[in-house]
């Protein structure tokens, strides 16, 4: 087991196309990995994202380049008091969907701020997601999105990625009538899942985050190579 003496938080974004009340399948997969988590302690909060006005953009606050309204900022304050993000989406014409793009850029918006190591902010934190659909691109989500997000600074424990399709074509979804809910290869990913990203946050946050030596941006723009070599001697 992980070490239960050191506390953790996790926020799950829910990027189905469905605002509250509606019922959100990719909410129900989710719900598992948060039960595991809560089961031990982590502290969770969901956030389905289409019930708020994230502007579309790349900049922290969209308010500042022209968009009367942009709840992001609030939900990125969310983000970084969290060790765990999980992003969650369903599956559209093969990939994810438009609202799991936009928070995803959103995220980006925010990448090139440094904590107070002079490291990217996402450093020290690990990043999973959760797919669901009734068709193809459980991985082909999963690549995209867990690319984007060490990209950004997470770090990604092993089989961090979970997911459920059904048949081909429309047909129930996940835990429609009970549709999905005891297959084991989603059960045993989704539990695999919750767990590694608890081991690896509780590994990041005993020592401290990720050692800040030769990953510093501000170290580097003061002129620092970190052994890099110079590309005038080779």
């Amino acid at each position: 087991m992980t070490d239960p003496l050191i506390p953790l938080r996790a926020i799950f974004i829910n990027c189905t196309l469905t605002p509250s009340p509606g019922v959100s399948h990719t909410q129900r997969l989710m719900d598992n990995a948060i039960a595991i988590m809560q089961a031990n302690d982590v502290a969770v909060e969901t956030v389905r994202a289409v019930d708020w006005n994230i502007a579309p953009g790349v900049q922290p606050d969209m308010t500042e380049h022209g968009w009367s309204q942009d709840d992001w900022p609030e939900i990125q304050a969310k983000v970084m008091e969290a060790d765990i993000l999980v992003l969650g989406t369903p599956i559209w014409l093969g990939d994810k969907s438009s609202v799991c793009t936009r928070v995803i850029e959103r995220l980006y918006s925010y990448s090139g701020t440094l904590n107070d190591k002079g490291q990217y902010a996402y450093y020290g934190r690990v990043a999973g997601c959760i797919v669901t659909g009734n068709e193809d691109g459980i991985k082909h989500c999963a690549m995209n999105m867990l690319y984007s997000l060490q990209h950004l600074g997470y770090a990604i424990p092993p089989q961090s990625d979970a997911g459920w399709i059904g048949e081909a074509g429309p047909g129930p979804s996940y835990g429609d009538d009970g549709t999905g809910l005891k297959n084991d290869f989603t059960r045993r990913n989704t539990t695999f899942m919750a767990w590694n990203l608890m081991h690896l946050a509780r590994l990041l946050k005993a020592a401290g985050g990720l050692p800040a030596h030769g990953n510093q941006r501000s170290a580097w723009d003061a002129g620092s190579r970190f052994d890099h070599p110079n590309p005038e001697y080779r």
